[in-house]
């Protein structure tokens, strides 16, 4: 039940307070996701923390440009249905939140992109835990990275996870009940009718 209240509780959130996070809070969320699983427990992972202004505002003005040359080819459904959501190019998530945290992975390691997952799972609820709202931001080009922090080529950016205390009250976006997606010896085969 623990765990299952943060996993309930969770949402993204794209908007944050000017507070600042203690180190002891970001050290705690980072020692929790370090003990996810990994394909051969090579714990393929690094993260690079961002807090500097200046930092944040050189990613998101990279970011924001990728962005828009997405949305410009996107298909329409997308574009549409990210409307929907307020979601668009512009991503002023990357300079609001007190810290960034850059997830790398390390490629060539036995289910490297799987493992670096799994541990952001555990990331974002050790950060519900402590009573902070994250978002998974997967830009979707990353290279630029590796030059911008002098990260070994061996690693790519998987994610970028701004965190810090919401500043609104997210909707729940409502999951799907388990009788439609769980299924017993066959697909289709329901466990609940």
């Amino acid at each position: 039940m623990y765990i299952q209240k943060y996993a309930v509780t969770r949402r993204s959130v794209r908007r944050y307070k000017k507070e600042d996070i203690p180190l002891n809070d970001l050290m705690y969320i980072l020692d929790v996701a370090r003990y996810a699983p990994s394909g051969g427990n090579r714990q393929p992972w690094r993260f690079l923390l961002v807090s500097s202004p200046e930092k944040k505002k050189e990613i998101r003005e990279i970011c924001e440009e990728i962005e828009r040359k997405f949305y410009n080819r996107a298909p329409r459904e997308f574009v549409e249905w990210a409307a929907s959501r307020n979601i668009t190019w512009r991503k002023p998530h990357l300079t609001e939140a007190p810290v960034l945290i850059l997830v790398f992975g390390r490629r060539g390691t036995p289910y490297w992109i799987e493992s670096v997952w799994l541990m952001i799972g555990y990331l974002l609820l050790a950060a519900e835990e402590k009573g902070y709202a994250t978002l998974t931001y997967t830009p979707s080009d990353t290279r630029w990275a590796n030059s911008m922090f002098n990260v070994p080529e061996e690693y790519r950016l998987q994610t970028i996870i701004p965190i810090g205390k919401p500043d609104e009250a997210p909707s729940d976006p409502g999951r799907l009940p388990l009788k439609e997606i769980v299924f017993v010896e066959e697909w289709g085969n329901k466990l609940i009718q």
